[in-house]
C-alpha cells in the first residue's frame, strides 16, 4: 500500500468532501480516502498494483473538483 496528499479546490462544503472521499472509495485498489474540509486536501490509501496515481487523480477531477499541481 502507498499513501499520498493530495491539495483539492473546489471543496467548500461537507457534502463536497463526501463526494471526493465517495469517488474514491468506489475505485478497485483504493482502501481508503479521507478528506480536509479546512485544509484542502485528501489522503488516500491506495494499492499502486491495481491503481495508479493518475486515475487517483482523474477520478477527483471527474467528480467535479480540480487537484493542484
Amino acid at each position: 500500500m502507498e499513501q499520498i496528499k493530495l491539495q483539492v479546490e473546489g471543496m467548500t462544503c461537507g457534502g463536497c468532501v463526501k463526494s471526493v472521499q465517495n469517488a474514491l472509495t468506489a475505485r478497485d485498489g483504493v482502501s481508503e480516502a479521507s478528506a480536509d474540509l479546512d485544509s484542502a486536501t485528501v489522503t488516500v490509501d491506495f494499492n499502486p498494483a491495481v491503481i495508479q496515481e493518475s486515475a487517483i487523480r482523474d477520478t477527483i477531477e471527474d467528480a467535479g473538483f480540480d487537484v493542484a499541481a
